[in-house]
């Protein structure tokens, strides 16, 4: 089946997840030229078919631009040949320079689109290392303060044991000096 216009301009593309695409508009926007592009070189080809139609019927009162002895009445088989061929060689060689400038625009796009990847693909590591390096700064200073508070720990059940081992011994003190036999205190 031939790719008509209208297949193009209904086209639709699947969505890609997990990463963007092309600019959509600007998709359409291109499409729309592609599609009036071709629907003009349809029309010229379709124009030099009536043509070659008219004057291979022998109908040659349309003036033919590419073929200057078109304009003047063929006299033998020869000559209607020879405008038959020359006209055949314009369609070729409007056909083939059509055909180049779409592979060009083709190998530009494909150009155009591998550079916005590698664009895309730089922007993305870049971010990524910086990422990587703040990341890293927090995880360091995470740890920094993880040590602070281990030290501080340490140091305050070191002073808290002491000063309740120092309360035992004060109260062990208090007690051995302060006993007074159970008889004095009248039971």
């Amino acid at each position: 089946m031939a790719l008509t216009p209208d297949d193009v301009v209904h086209k639709e593309f699947q969505h890609v997840r997990f990463k963007d695409g092309f600019d959509p508009e600007e998709v359409d926007d291109y499409l729309d030229e592609i599609v009036v592009e071709w629907r003009k070189t349809i029309e010229e080809n379709n124009d030099l078919k009536a043509k070659l139609a008219a004057f291979e019927s022998g109908q040659h009162t349309a003036p033919v631009a590419a073929a200057p002895a078109a304009e003047a009445p063929a006299t033998s088989t020869a000559s209607a040949t020879g405008t038959s061929a020359g006209i055949i060689e314009l369609a070729q060689r409007l056909h083939d320079e059509h055909v180049a400038e779409g592979e060009a625009k083709r190998r530009q796009l494909i150009a155009d689109a591998e550079a916005e990847v590698a664009r895309i693909r730089s922007a993305a590591e870049a971010k990524q290392r910086e990422e990587a390096v703040r990341l890293e700064r927090e995880r360091n200073t995470l740890e920094g303060r993880i040590t602070e508070l281990r030290e501080f720990e340490r140091d305050y059940r070191g002073k808290l044991r002491a000063m309740i081992e120092g309360q035992l011994r004060d109260l062990d003190q208090k007690t051995s000096s302060d006993s007074t036999p159970v008889s004095a205190i009248g039971l």
